[in-house]
């Protein structure tokens, strides 16, 4: 049998060298990328929990990570890991994020983590508000410099 998408012809010894190269690109994966064993919602600190299997243990909170921020405590605590250990999935919720991906500080599209960044730059606090004043003092914000070219 010939699949149109497979170059080889589907035998048990094509099969066998194709099953025989996927163990090999998932070992090699598992000693290189960050990979999750365990993970879970912990309701009193409000944190996703993601235990590494290099025996780190990333978290954090879901109101960061796109498709989570409205979810009950009932559907954060039901996520699981994918057999890789390589993401962790909301079935409820329809939400996946990959483990590589969290870790680099990644919870959504371009455009969710656009507006996360524009949310923290509108919070306050006395230190933004002391350097302000003080930038204010020295004439406020200095002028874009624009070159023009001939």
């Amino acid at each position: 049998m010939i699949f149109p998408n497979w170059e080889k012809e589907l035998t048990e010894e094509n099969l066998r060298a194709e099953i025989a190269k996927a163990k090999t690109a998932a070992k090699k994966a598992n000693a290189t990328e960050v990979r999750a064993e365990s993970v879970h919602y912990d309701r009193s600190a409000d944190l996703i929990a993601i235990k590494l299997k290099n025996g780190a243990i990333f978290s954090f909170p879901p109101r960061l990570a796109q498709g989570l921020e409205n979810a009950t405590p009932e559907q954060l605590d039901d996520v699981w890991i994918s057999a890789s250990g390589s993401s962790v999935h909301w079935e409820s919720l329809d939400a996946d994020f990959s483990i590589p991906g969290l870790v680099a500080g990644i919870f959504g599209t371009k455009i969710w983590m656009s507006e996360l960044g524009k949310k923290g730059g509108q919070s306050t606090s006395k230190a933004k508000s002391k350097a302000a004043r003080e930038n204010g003092k020295k004439g406020g914000r200095p002028r874009k410099q624009v070159n023009a070219l001939s």
